[in-house]
């Protein structure tokens, strides 16, 4: 059926690099997402209304939020399609983190309501009136919203989006609510016990839950987090691979929505190394990054001794002092300057990942103590830079 959709609406829709193809895919699941939310919702109102069910109404009414959820998510993709204009220079794609915001919105207003509801319900009890009817009507939209799962599960896999992705999630959770409505129906029609509103109870704290937990993942990548480590073991291993690269740092990622990816990094190369056909390696690793990984990227040279014998000794024995800290920090931009007999100054930057708890005056002071015990002429000056890259 998933085929069979993509084929009638998404042209070319196997290239789903294109960002075209995308928005249509986009668009495609927020369509089909109306059209059977909508549906479902009416008829479980009705459901509702004639059987005086607060659970049948109040997942009625989370269809009916999803049916909004849809329309934002379309709206969503088209907008986040628009190209950079001088108002947004990177391009308008985070617009789609901001419509699956919204959809988190909506489900925790609904889960409030719900929880309203289902409490008058349990302080002022009414009678349900249930039958073989709405047992059917509800399994055939537990299986409807199965099927939604899967077929944006499908989509947000092809196209890597996150909002399609909430989407099948959200409904694999609308399933799983309606079969708990479906029970709490069936227990009233064979044992008539009236579990409607407690269930209502129980829907209420699982939407609220998924709410915030939508909530919570939509906002991250609006304030800014790490890239993926796939990402970055990709740009590692494609930027090491040109002539004369020995090693990279300070590179930082910023995401402006799916397919909007901007980074800048420091590329470690020898000192004594042509100037001209660097440059030339430089830009020919840019244009590859961009047309392999999607990456729109700035590199800055900086170069390294690697030739000298006491240099590249005094750096090992940094190094090991450093891992016998902490395995994650490292460093980068070693220079040694001798200033006479009884003076050598160190000159380098440690790279301190956020995680790490010892504060930058205690890191330091072990790095003074540990390689002063090597040679007392050492001095030190040190800069300390944050890793925005790694995963934590």
């Amino acid at each position: 059926m998933t085929k069979l959709l993509l084929k009638l609406f998404v042209k070319n829709y196997k290239n789903t690099d294109d960002k075209a193809v995308r928005e249509r895919y986009g668009v495609l699941g927020g369509t089909v997402g109306i059209v059977c939310n909508l549906l479902l919702s009416v008829v479980k109102i009705i459901l509702g209304v004639v059987s005086n069910s607060v659970s049948v109404i109040a997942d009625a009414m989370n269809n009916l939020s999803d049916t909004a959820s849809s329309v934002i998510t379309l709206i969503g993709f088209k907008a986040a399609g628009k190209p950079a204009d001088e108002d947004h220079p990177f391009g308008h794609g985070r617009i789609e983190y901001m419509a699956a915001f919204i959809v988190s919105a909506l489900i925790l207003l609904v889960g409030f309501e719900l929880l309203k509801s289902s409490v008058e319900k349990i302080i002022s009890p009414v009678v349900v009136q249930v039958n073989y009817i709405t047992l059917i009507i509800l399994l055939l939209s537990s299986l409807t919203k199965l099927w939604m799962y899967f077929f944006n599960k499908k989509l947000s896999r092809a196209v890597d989006s996150g909002v399609l992705a909430a989407t099948a999630q959200d409904s694999l959770n609308d399933a799983l609510v309606t079969f708990a409505i479906l029970l709490s129906v069936g227990v009233m029609v064979v044992f008539e016990i009236n579990i409607d509103p407690y269930v209502g109870l129980l829907m209420s704290g699982f939407i609220l839950y998924t709410g915030f937990k939508a909530a919570k993942e939509t906002i991250d990548p609006l304030l800014g987090t790490p890239p993926e480590k796939e990402l970055i073991e990709e740009l590692h291993k494609t930027i090491l691979s040109f002539e004369g690269f020995i090693g990279i740092h300070d590179l930082i990622v910023h995401n402006y929505g799916p397919g909007r990816i901007f980074a800048s990094v420091h590329i470690e190369v020898p000192v004594d190394i042509d100037i001209v056909r660097c440059h030339e390696q430089v830009d020919l690793c840019e244009k590859v990054v961009n047309e392999k990984l999607g990456v729109e990227l700035v590199v800055h040279m900086d170069p390294i001794v690697t030739n000298d014998e006491t240099v590249n000794k005094t750096k090992e024995q940094l190094r090991v002092i450093l891992t016998g800290i902490d395995q994650r920090l490292s460093f980068h931009d070693f220079r040694m300057t001798p200033k006479g007999e009884n003076r050598t100054n160190l000159i380098f930057d440690i790279v301190v990942p956020v995680s790490i708890k010892l504060s930058e005056e205690e890191i330091s002071e072990k790095v003074t103590e540990g390689m002063r015990k090597i040679d007392p002429t050492f001095f030190f000056v040190i800069t300390f830079d944050k890793d925005y890259a790694t995963p934590h």
